[in-house]
């Protein structure tokens, strides 16, 4: 049963008198969209203003939407019904009964009618809220300036006006006197003159006295108006804080009662808020896998779509994967024995960061100066480098007789270089130009890598691995990071080049979207999404591996990685599945069938599999690695100091050695002198390259050391490669070609 409290009188504007202005509450019906039809919603109406919330206990914290009358077109319906049109948007409501929608209706009418007296008449009369104390003063200042010259206008014209009747009355004095004919012209004409002179002495203070007034009734429309963008940008800043909390909150709710969420059917989950009401739905079978797997046993593991838990039954790995496993886990704790085990606890330092990036939505990152206090103490050169953590992958797959099975290793290669980012929401240091990067692991894994950055803006870095095991890698990645105002996107551009020395496979791929979410409340975290084309440019074998964005109502397992092995014809041989952050197994496909239960009359694809074998699993972190910015064996080891590297490697950039130490002020100081030397040098290249120009002469621009530019043949892209001559300069220790960047 609707409520009408009535409240006190609105206050009142001076020479204004409204109706006394009704509050009122209650329950109304709102219709939502199609798919959940009229919602039961509680609706205040005060001041002006139409407010709904789901239940009458929000009122206290979260208001779902406010319709301002003052522009709102109210339109009566068929019985119960009414409709709000304001700002493009109609509100279809409906009452419990007649008198209910006639009580609404008289209510929504008088306090429109109120809400537009008061606009008008507070745009006629210039009566505006507060202002800011330093707008007002400089105001006034600027009036009181202008009826100062105004009063000494005035006081001009006074003095003027005086004199100028002693002259005329002298003047007529003696032309009495006198009585010339030709004296009598002459002061005739000077008579005239002062007559002039006193009536353009009036036009001239009319014509101040109006600019005044203008200049009174703009300021008045200035005020109003500068108030009016100050209230809605306070407005939209307020909003997005609700909203993020929000998030926060239901975030936070799901983590500690996941089940509680599982049974939720779709249209209860739409109804969670308002926001959702004209949002578009479609079938969830859309994005999910277009298969489903049986074993060989006959037995479903998992009928519904896109389920991987056939894959995850438990088989044991046979020699293919468990006696390699042995191995790289010796391997793995070989280095964690001979090599750094921890680093400096990373200091408690708080910094708000949505008050750095609210500035920045839409921009690129990499062109934004930022404090180490949101960095990692690794550039991104050396992040590049941490992609060879699992390299024992590579190792297997060089082993391999069969491609497909060497498909399956490199496709988990892929998947696994995402496994160390799980916790780290933190960005590396943007590498200086020229600078390099090498990691010698000959003794322990049987490769050498190296890296340089080779451009700038756009920010690009070539990266090439040598193996003793029968690989080589490289890669050419260009970062394109933006700032979506909640989340920040990072979008690597650009392939991964993988061949194998004896069979001479030749594998292509690139990389997936990494997006960091929670940005201006509750704790950051990161997710990958996109898919992954994995291509043998040798045999034709292909492979795509589809990361499945984060969702808190799925009933996937979270971060899931699905994908399909296909041979030269299209057919396919076997089925990946696991997780970017912790493991991925493959399943032999033996036999296929076509299924129902596709959208839009597509079938599903059943796959009969034997037991999943494991392929790669992930390395527990180290102890204590929450206080180590959750780096993993590898990624301590990383920026350990090493002899006869050369001056431009990552390990000797002085700001990313005091972060690491904790000397954070200190890095900062360090990072702003690095970025204002990159700065000149730019410049200078800049000058160099104008006056080359101006002189006719060829620009040769920005030449890497290590790295030269040529076409890809399996892609057709110009990317940089290895020239060569990196470990022969390190042998020698001739480092004479390096620049000095720090």
């Amino acid at each position: 049963m609707n409520e009408l409290v009535k409240s006190l009188p609105s206050p009142t504007l001076p020479g204004l008198h409204l109706p006394c202005v009704d509050t009122c509450k209650g329950w109304l019906f709102k219709w939502t969209n199609y798919l959940k039809g009229y919602q039961r919603r509680w609706f205040v109406l005060s001041n002006g203003l139409l407010s709904y919330y789901r239940t009458q206990a929000e009122m206290a914290h979260t208001c779902r939407g406010t319709i301002p009358l003052a522009t709102a077109h109210i339109e009566v319906g068929d019985t119960c019904h009414l409709v709000l049109t304001s700002g493009g948007r109609s509100y279809h409501l409906k009452a419990t009964s007649e008198a209910e929608s006639q009580r609404w209706v008289s209510a929504l009418q008088q306090a429109k009618a109120n809400a537009t007296l008061l606009m008008h008449h507070s745009d006629d009369s210039g009566d505006e809220g507060p202002v800011p104390q330093e707008d007002r003063a400089l105001t006034q200042g600027v009036l009181k300036t202008l009826a100062s010259k105004l009063d000494d206008l005035s006081t001009c014209n006074e003095l003027i006006g005086k004199h100028g009747a002693a002259l005329q009355r002298s003047l007529s004095e003696l032309e009495e006197l006198r009585g010339s004919a030709d004296s009598a012209d002459k002061v005739k004409a000077v008579n005239e003159r002062a007559t002039l002179f006193r009536i353009t002495s009036n036009a001239m203070i009319n014509a101040c006295r109006d600019f005044l007034d203008v200049a009174e009734s703009q300021s008045r429309r200035w005020q109003k108006t500068l108030q009016y963008e100050r209230e809605q940008r306070h407005h939209l800043e307020e909003t997005i804080e609700q909203l993020a909390k929000q998030h926060n909150s239901l975030e936070r709710a799901w983590r500690e009662n996941p089940s509680s969420y599982s049974g939720v059917e779709r249209t209860q989950e739409g109804d969670e808020s308002d926001e959702n009401d004209d949002a578009e739905f479609f079938d969830a079978m859309e994005d999910s896998p277009a298969f489903i797997t049986v074993t060989t046993s006959g037995d479903i593991k998992h009928k519904r779509s896109g389920s991987n838990q056939s894959m995850m039954s438990g088989g044991v790995p046979n020699d293919w994967t468990h006696n390699e496993n042995d191995s790289s886990v010796t391997n793995h704790m070989q280095l964690r024995r001979t090599r750094r085990s921890r680093i400096p606890d990373k200091p408690n330092y708080s910094l708000n960061l949505w008050s750095i990036m609210k500035n920045c939505i839409g921009k690129d990152l990499s062109k934004i100066p930022m404090p180490v206090n949101f960095n990692e103490p690794l550039s991104m050169l050396q992040r590049l480098t941490e992609d060879l953590e699992y390299s024992e992958l590579l190792d297997r797959a060089a082993r391999c007789d069969s491609s497909l099975e060497q498909m399956c290793l490199v496709a988990a290669f892929s998947v696994s270089s995402y496994s160390t980012t799980v916790h780290r929401t933190a960005k590396p240091f943007n590498p200086l130009l020229g600078e390099t990067y090498e990691l010698d692991r000959l003794e322990e894994y049987g490769y050498r890598s190296i890296c340089e950055q080779v451009s700038h803006h756009p920010p690009a870095a070539a990266h090439h691995v040598t193996s003793q095991r029968g690989w080589t890698l490289w890669q050419h990645i260009t970062i394109d990071s933006k700032f979506r105002g909640k989340y920040i996107s990072v979008m690597p551009l650009g392939h991964i080049h993988l061949q194998f020395h004896s069979s001479g496979n030749h594998y292509v791929w690139s990389k997936v979207t990494s997006t960091v979410h929670n940005i201006i409340v509750g704790k950051l975290w990161i997710d990958q999404s996109g898919d992954i084309d994995v291509v043998n440019s040798t045999t034709k074998d292909t492979c795509r591996l589809k990361f499945s964005p984060y969702s808190y109502f799925s009933r996937d397992v979270p971060r899931k990685v699905t994908g399909v092995v296909e041979d030269r014809e299209g057919t396919a041989r076997y089925i990946l599945s696991g997780t970017w952050d912790d493991k991925m197994e493959s399943a032999k496909i033996v036999d296929s069938s076509q299924g129902c239960g596709g959208s839009e009359g597509k079938q599903k694809t059943v796959y009969q599999t034997r037991q999943p074998k494991l392929l790669w699993k992930k390395y527990p972190l180290p102890d204590n690695a929450e206080n180590m910015h959750f780096f993993s064996s590898l990624a301590l080891t990383l920026n350990e100091q090493e002899e006869g590297i050369a001056p431009t490697d990552s390990r000797l950039r002085p700001d990313q050695r005091l972060m690491e130490a904790g000397l954070w002020d200190e890095a900062n100081t360090q990072k702003q002198r690095l970025e204002e030397c990159q700065r000149l040098e730019r410049k200078k290249r800049e000058a160099q390259a104008n006056q080359a120009l101006e002189d006719g002469q060829d620009i040769e621009g920005y030449q890497p050391l290590w790295f030269e530019k040529r076409t890809d043949d399996a892609t057709g892209e110009n990317i940089f490669v290895y020239r060569g001559g990196y470990w022969e300069a390190k042998d020698r220790q001739d480092w004479t070609q390096c620049p000095e960047i720090f």
